[in-house]
């Protein structure tokens, strides 16, 4: 049963979602890019401009480092995220902890104040 509503809380995530979203864009991406023959037409581009052509490696690689970079920065903020979920958890069982503790402590002073007036009642009697 655990695992049932565990892999139903992951298809419904919203990383799921974005992974689906993003998923769907490169697929679409794909397909308008072999409709249109994009690749011939940047093809065209730099045949007819040989200058042009001069700067195409260092988009490549502007694009593979950012690519790179953004890749490494999700990673870290993920780890960050999971430390601090981590965290609450723990903080949020030591809060339920220390008032089940304050709950206990109150019953039993009120046992012990209900036993103290049943005995000055039965000694003033």
């Amino acid at each position: 049963m655990i695992n049932n509503s565990k892999k139903s809380s992951l298809r419904y995530s919203p990383a799921f979602k974005d992974a689906i979203i993003i998923l769907s864009a490169l697929v679409s991406l794909f397909m308008l890019s072999y409709y249109f023959n994009f690749f011939v037409f940047l093809a065209e581009i730099f045949q007819n401009n040989p200058d042009a052509f001069i700067w195409i490696d260092e988009i490549i690689i502007i694009l593979l480092v950012l690519s790179v970079g953004s890749t490494i920065f999700a990673w870290r903020r993920w780890l960050e995220l999971k430390k601090e979920a981590a965290r609450r958890i723990r903080l949020q069982e030591e809060l339920i902890a220390l008032e089940q503790t304050k709950a206990e402590a109150a019953d039993i002073v009120s046992k012990q104040l209900r036993s103290e007036i049943e005995y000055h009642r039965k000694a003033s009697h």
